[in-house]
């Protein structure tokens, strides 16, 4: 019988360190690694202080050469820029890894910890960790500058509309609000008969303008100015100038139509109520309770104006009504509102209550009128109008009073009122003392129509307890809490304003 031998296991030697003589592994150097880290230093080269720059205003930091960048702490996108950095000065080594160290977020510092690789003696690869600290120093982006300087502009949006009543103004304020188109805006101005929005570049100007088209009736008209000419690389640098005039018509206003433009929707009749502009102009007929929408190029081709302004607005106490039923339109005719009712009513002004002298008319607000209510209406019957196309028409056609809504006790609907709407912050130049007013008609305008509050929010007035009473209760519409929102509030732990992100 034959024994066969295993083969011997071969085991590695050790060999000493050629300068501490500690048995180590052979490797290519002959050096341990507390040796061999004290002979070469891979991360040589590599800065260990690196400054960051960060904008306050902002809080965007830069990426050289011009480049601001919003990042957050501790975040993939400011990993990436710290790295880039650094990337010069690490071209001779191997990033393996990098990773954030936890530091107070207003100390203006950013640790990372870095980890490389690096060939050095006959081929041994040393690996080594350190921390490298970002310093923040803050400095202002070209942006900001342009904010804060309030007259460097490129572009400005002139807004204009030609009326007494600011409604129209209010409710686009509230839509620019909503879709936050004032964010972009280096200064925002009040001017009379309209506002003026200041952009640093042409490209926030034209966002501007197309939203105005959509949102009201309007048209424009772009211009630019050259300011100074490049001629060897031949760039020019403009400042442009969009004007957007507005329809001179608001909520509220009476206005005559041309013959051509009334028979085309349908037949009405050409004194008609403008019950609402949106983007377009909505018209009810008083006589006959038909409605049509005017856009903004229909307008400009036959431009009508407003016969009355809100100030010649009388109130009128209603001695009877009567609803008609059943109105037998004409040939042709156009559509038909349902949210109105027709009615026929006597009324008398509440100055000459001590006269007999009352005053017969069709409107469109029989759902809302009972014997005795108030109502707000224009007297066409003591009133010189002065007109193009109300001065051809036959007066046996033309109404003594053309009622427009229902009054109720202001001071009441301002106590009760427990909501509130955000303004714009801008410059005003030349206020009205009946802008209040106006504002007040506009807050009016918001309870009494569902579908105008539809596009502006509504903030719930924390701060205002509503008065409640069984006397208050006159029917004046208001809005439920479902249709109302919460202000955001930005507060810490202990109920005051949350700190800044980083403080001197």
């Amino acid at each position: 019988m034959e024994y066969m031998q295993a083969p011997a296991a071969s085991s590695q030697g050790n060999i000493l360190c050629c300068t501490c003589g500690v048995p180590i592994p052979p490797n290519p150097a002959n050096m341990c690694v507390a040796c061999l880290r004290t002979q070469v230093d891979i991360s040589e080269g590599i800065p260990k202080q690196v400054t960051v720059h960060f904008c306050k205003q902002c809080e965007r930091y830069l990426q050289p050469p011009a480049t601001w960048m919003q990042c957050a702490l501790e975040s993939r996108e400011l990993l990436a820029l710290c790295l880039k950095k650094l990337k010069s000065s690490m071209t001779k080594v191997r990033l393996i890894d990098a990773g954030f160290l936890w530091t107070e977020p207003h100390s203006k510092r950013i640790k990372m910890k870095l980890t490389i690789q690096k060939e050095v003696m006959n081929g041994a690869i040393l690996q080594q960790v350190f921390v490298v600290e970002f310093v923040i120093q803050y400095q202002m982006c070209d942006d900001c500058h342009r904010v804060e300087a309030k007259d460097f502009w490129k572009a400005v949006v002139q807004v204009r509309q030609k009326t007494v009543h600011k409604k129209t103004f209010y409710y686009l304020e509230q839509l620019i609000l909503k879709h936050k188109l004032h964010q972009n805006a280096l200064n925002i101005k009040e001017i009379h008969e309209g506002i003026d929005f200041y952009y640093g570049s042409k490209q926030h100007a034209q966002k501007m303008v197309d939203f105005l088209q959509c949102t009201v009736p309007c048209r424009s008209k772009a211009s630019q100015r050259l300011i100074s000419h490049d001629i060897h690389s031949n760039t020019y640098n403009y400042k442009s100038t969009f004007s957007m005039e507005i329809v001179p018509v608001c909520k509220d206003n009476v206005v005559c139509l041309p013959p051509r433009l009334a028979q085309s929707l349908g037949n009405m009749g050409q004194i008609c109520v403008c019950i609402r502009v949106t983007s377009t102009i909505h018209l009810i007929d008083p006589r006959t309770l038909q409605i049509a929408e005017v856009d903004g190029n229909t307008y400009w081709r036959n431009p009508f104006n407003s016969l009355c302004s809100p100030r010649q607005l009388e109130e009128f106490i209603v001695m009877d009504a009567d609803v008609i039923r059943d109105q037998k339109l004409g040939a042709g005719a156009g559509t038909r509102s349902n949210k109105h009712t027709l009615a026929e009513v006597w009324v008398q002004k509440t100055s000459e209550m001590d006269s007999s002298q009352q005053y017969h008319c069709r409107t469109f607000l029989g759902h809302l009128l009972n014997i005795g209510d108030l109502v707000m209406g224009y007297d066409f019957a003591n009133s010189n109008i002065n007109d193009e196309y109300l001065n051809k028409m036959n007066p046996h056609h033309l109404p003594d009073v053309v009622l427009i809504k229902k009054s109720y006790d202001r001071s009441r609907r301002v106590k009760r009122r427990n909501w509130k709407l955000q303004e714009m912050a801008r410059d005003r130049e030349g206020m009205d003392t009946d802008d209040e007013r106006q504002y007040q008609d506009f807050l009016e305008d918001l309870e009494e129509d569902e579908a105008l509050r539809k596009n502006v929010n509504i903030y719930r007035d924390a701060s205002k307890i509503p008065v409640e009473s069984d006397t208050d209760d006159d029917g004046a519409p208001r809005i439920s809490l479902m249709e109302m929102m919460e202000e955001l509030s930005l507060a810490d732990a202990t109920g005051g304003e949350g700190a800044d992100m980083m403080t001197d």
